[in-house]
């Protein structure tokens, strides 16, 4: 592992950490507030699929270790990334329940800036592939693509059955999507 990136990487997991405390704190109060929760699948998907995401991130990382030359670009964007994960993982789920827990309501209502920080994260990737020079590049960016335009829709659709499909097929898109890179990463090595 080099110095820059053992040095580099401590900030990247640090905001990681916080964005799988983030959906932790969610479940916390779910299971505080179980007997009043209004469970709605979306959500739920999503905050699985977004600590899956933290993980995978993190997991990836490793792949950055053996690069030598750092800019403060390169570095900007992965931390960037980083960030847009974050900033998704504190609105998936609610983090107080003075009374019922509407998991429906509150995902409607977080929606917007959800899907928009769910699209920066991509636009972000799409920038950090380019500056990183990424082995799988072609195939990161059809899955891109793909998550691309399924972030639109959830941004600019709102209604429910639209959502309800699209959590499940992100879903599935995120777990073939990493078990394909895992797959590469075990054969490059």
């Amino acid at each position: 592992m080099s110095d820059a990136f053992a040095y580099l990487s401590v900030l990247l997991s640090i905001v990681l950490g916080l964005a799988i405390a983030e959906i932790l704190q969610g479940y916390g109060v779910l299971l505080r507030s179980r007997s009043n929760v209004e469970i709605y699948a979306p959500p739920l998907i999503w905050s699985v699929m977004v600590l899956i995401l933290a993980t995978h991130f993190w997991w990836a990382s490793f792949g950055l270790s053996t690069r030598e030359n750092w800019s403060f670009a390169a570095f900007s964007a992965v931390l960037l990334q980083t960030i847009m994960l974050f900033m998704g993982a504190a609105l998936i789920l609610p983090h107080s329940a003075p009374g019922p827990v509407d998991l429906r309501a509150h995902y409607y209502k977080e929606r917007a800036p959800f899907f928009a920080f769910g699209l920066l994260f991509l636009l972000v990737g799409f920038l950090k592939l380019w500056l990183l020079s990424d082995p799988f590049q072609g195939l990161t960016l059809g899955f891109f693509a793909f998550f691309t335009l399924m972030a639109l829709l959830g941004l600019l659709f709102t209604r429910p059955r639209v959502h309800e499909v699209l959590a499940p097929v992100m879903a599935v898109g995120i777990v073939i999507f990493i078990t394909i890179m895992f797959a590469r990463l075990q054969s490059s090595q």
